[in-house]
């Protein structure tokens, strides 16, 4: 009915308080981690358990079967990945639903509506701390030491966190309007656990070609994987390829680092226009 003209704007992305955004973020990450466990008698421990039997499949699979397993602390560096695309495709994939999730509060309370996609990654970074521990405990046991590259690590997990939260932005608000986006990204995040280096070395792929182009390269543009290259050469082991070592070294680095900020600022730019008329869509 185009006669009762555009629909009223409603709070937006951002507020008008920078801190009653940092805090209502906070707030709903803190609430949700600790319902999620409300009642469960391992409590915490169920986070640590999901992304470990994972990595124990893959591994027994890896290690004792196919033997496929190379490189220093294997281990350590199938668990890494694993941990990291768990912390993504928690972060992305709840990020998608939760506008709808909080249909609630988006409907009757006027508050800065980016703090709801931003509590997710907010969520799922927790629970990435807690899994990191124990990834440092699996590479002290199989001889690993710490290092000083260690430093570089609170700098990827920033990056990643960012990434996670761009595309969150863009998933929360498209998914509002058209429900086909959850589907279309669980395949998405298939495709990328397969297509990123997490139980195979990038050096595996690098004379192989997609198009005619290098597919380490090809691979290499996902900041997800560009990321996760460089925290397994700063932690696990410096005999894994850096970032920029496996994209020869050269300015084809800037290629994952554009995409990365690109991300972040379409999201933010996407979300920030139809935030005011989320209420009204949902």
């Amino acid at each position: 009915m185009t006669g009762l003209g555009r629909p009223i704007k409603g709070p937006s992305a951002l507020g008008s308080n920078p801190r009653r955004l940092w805090h209502l973020t906070w707030t709903l990450a803190r609430t949700e981690f600790k319902l999620a466990f409300f009642g469960s008698a391992l409590g915490y421990l169920w986070q640590l358990m999901r992304p470990l039997m994972l990595f124990g499949v893959m591994y027994v699979l890896f290690v004792f079967i196919l033997k496929e397993a190379t490189g220093h602390f294997y281990g350590a560096y199938l668990l890494m990945g694993v941990v990291m695309f768990t912390f993504l495709s928690e972060a992305s994939g709840g990020a998608v639903t939760s506008l709808l999730d909080r249909e609630n509060l988006v409907r009757k309370i006027e508050f800065p509506r980016l703090a709801v996609p931003l509590a997710t990654v907010l969520k799922s970074l927790f629970s990435l701390g807690l899994n990191l521990i124990v990834v440092a405990i699996f590479l002290f046991a199989e001889g690993g030491s710490l290092d000083w590259t260690w430093i570089e690590l609170p700098a990827l997990v920033f990056m990643l966190a960012g990434f996670a939260a761009g595309l969150g932005m863009i998933l929360s608000v498209s998914y509002v309007r058209y429900r086909d986006v959850r589907p279309i990204w669980e395949v998405v995040l298939q495709m990328m656990f397969y297509g990123s280096p997490i139980f195979y070395l990038i050096t595996k792929v690098a004379k192989d070609k997609i198009l005619g182009i290098k597919a380490s390269y090809v691979l290499m543009a996902n900041p997800f994987v560009a990321i996760l290259e460089q925290a397994k050469h700063a932690v696990i082991s410096p005999t894994y390829p850096s970032a920029f070592k496996a994209l020869g070294d050269g300015p084809l680095i800037l290629i994952p680092v554009g995409i990365w900020l690109a991300v972040i600022v379409i999201g933010f730019v996407v979300f920030d226009r139809q935030a005011p008329y989320v209420a009204e869509q949902l």
